[in-house]
């Protein structure tokens, strides 16, 4: 029996669609990084760009268990001395640029080389339920659905 070896012509890509309101965001990221990197397919091949695209919306809805909301840290260097700034979640939610804490989080989950940084741009994040991609067609799925875990009550 052979290995099959997907060809770049013949890579299909689909449009997902997810709502994030009220889902947990590591276990939301491990699914959007799966999908970027094309995992859940049966001709998942590692070294080419099959995973498909993602639309997530109501970013700003987003949450995390226990008390890391008031907690979590994201930390950024202005290049200068003493130039560390940290800004919490929080904080960063209620501004005006909330999809950041999902893309840096599904980018942490991915590997920091060339490919995924192609797969990574097939990642669109909107903090509101509005977003320009209807004519894409995306499937919805319910990720809060699938386990009771992946949404905080």
């Amino acid at each position: 029996m052979l290995t099959y070896s997907l060809k770049q012509s013949e890579i299909r890509k689909k449009w997902y669609l997810i709502d994030a309101s009220g889902l947990v965001l590591g276990r939301l990221a491990v699914k959007i990084a799966s999908i970027l990197r094309g995992k859940h397919k049966a001709i998942f091949t590692p070294h080419l760009d099959c995973g498909d695209n993602v639309v997530v919306i109501n970013a700003k809805k987003v949450m995390l268990t226990g008390n890391k909301s008031k907690q979590k840290k994201y930390y950024k260097h202005t290049g200068y001395p003493g130039g560390l700034k940290e800004l919490y979640f929080k904080n960063i939610i209620k501004s005006e640029n909330p999809e950041f804490v999902i893309i840096k989080a599904v980018e942490r989950m991915m590997s920091s080389n060339a490919l995924s940084k192609k797969q990574l741009s097939n990642l669109r994040v909107f903090k509101a339920e509005k977003h320009n991609l209807e004519a894409q067609k995306p499937e919805i799925i319910d990720f809060g659905t699938i386990n009771r875990k992946n949404r905080v009550n």
